[in-house]
């Protein structure tokens, strides 16, 4: 009885132990994640906005039932969001080119009141990656302007400049639906194409976005209109949020040909934590997807084309959340399970925001090379 009595005590202490070694070493994890978290600038390149919570009384300064605003980004330690003018695509035509450009302007405005009128103590907008680290050092959150579909530039060219000017530093061509300027990917459904890539505007549109200074989104054109974009751009591109096809197959998705043209042309693929674009198969059995499915793709993603083109975003409020990463707050999930993963802080420094300043740089650069030579 006494043999069988040491063993058990053995066994205990053993459990004991390994409980010990698992909970220091899961301590010690989270506080490299912690410590990196905070040292670096993170930023999520799509964060979708609705006119009601930028109001005077209801905004973002509060706590609302929205995945993304400041008391959220402040409690996940989320630096930068780039809050979106998105335009659902309407009919090409006088009209809703009008009630477009409209829509556009009124998201401009909300965003310039949240930085300037309702919480101008807490949050200010960047236009380059210095303001970005400027500001950030003031301990403030970051506000950036990103347009999703470019249906709004109607068919006057000189609103791209006006769009610029009121703070936008990315636009997509086009969204669900084929706009004035270039295919979608809804292409793919029903094989139907409206320009075959880039309309002759949509080429004009590109070469004066480089000759501005605004990031070229690709996430939601067809393939041949991100080729011709790439083909066409004198500066690198983006994928403001995307994920990979390998992974999942989703026509939002980008393919490894895809993936190349973007190495190659020097750009960034925001990884995106949309869920129906991280694994079809747990949706299709309503398994949740998490922060490891979302983080699998950033892996894939450095693997075929190298750490410095890889990035984050949400879709926030666009449809965007997984479990883990269902709003701002949960932001330092993804830190620690980049770091549970082995990145290093350069590393991970370079997927949450370096990468997408540095093309973000090199867009600018471009364009003031352009605009000296006019």
């Amino acid at each position: 009885m006494n043999f069988y009595i040491k063993i058990f005590v053995l066994l205990l202490i053993f459990v004991i132990i390994y409980l010990f070694k698992l909970n220091y070493d899961k301590n010690k994890l989270f506080e490299k994640a912690n410590k990196i978290h905070n040292n670096i600038i993170t930023l999520d390149t799509h964060c979708d906005i609705n006119l009601k919570n930028f109001t005077d009384s209801i905004n973002y300064s509060q706590n609302l039932n929205t995945q993304c605003n400041i008391p959220k980004m402040e409690a996940g330690g989320l630096d930068v969001a780039w809050f979106i003018v998105y335009t659902g695509q309407g009919e090409l035509n006088e009209k809703g080119y009008k009630k477009a450009y409209d829509n556009a302007i009124s998201k401009f405005n909300a965003i310039h009141n949240l930085v300037d009128n309702y919480a101008s103590e807490k949050i200010e907008l960047a236009l380059t990656s210095d303001d970005v680290r400027e500001i950030h050092k003031k301990g403030k959150r970051i506000a950036m302007i990103g347009i999703e579909n470019g249906y709004p530039i109607g068919l006057d060219i000189k609103n791209v400049e006006k769009f610029y000017n009121m703070g936008a530093r990315y636009m997509s061509l086009a969204h669900n639906g084929h706009s004035q300027l270039s295919d979608s990917n809804t292409g793919e459904y029903d094989g139907i194409y409206l320009h075959n890539g880039l309309s002759k505007l949509g080429i004009e549109v590109i070469r004066e976005m480089n000759r501005l200074g605004i990031m070229i989104d690709i996430s939601h054109p067809s393939k041949e209109a991100i080729r011709q974009m790439i083909r066409l751009s004198k500066a690198p591109v983006i994928a403001s949020h995307s994920s990979a096809r390998s992974l999942c197959d989703h026509s939002r998705n980008l393919d490894d040909e895809q993936l190349a043209w973007i190495k190659n042309n020097g750009g960034v693929v925001q990884t995106v934590a949309f869920k129906s674009y991280l694994n079809s198969e747990k949706i299709n059995n309503n398994i949740s997807v998490n922060v490891s499915d979302f983080v699998n793709h950033i892996d894939y993603l450095v693997n075929t084309i190298g750490v410095n083109h890889v990035g984050i975003s949400s879709d926030f409020d666009g449809g965007g959340g997984i479990e883990g990463w269902n709003d701002a707050s949960e932001t330092f999930n993804i830190t620690l399970e980049l770091v549970r993963r082995n990145y290093s802080e350069v590393e991970i420094e370079k997927l949450w925001s370096g990468n997408l300043l540095r093309v973000l740089d090199e867009v600018s650069e471009t364009a003031i090379k352009l605009q000296a030579e006019l």
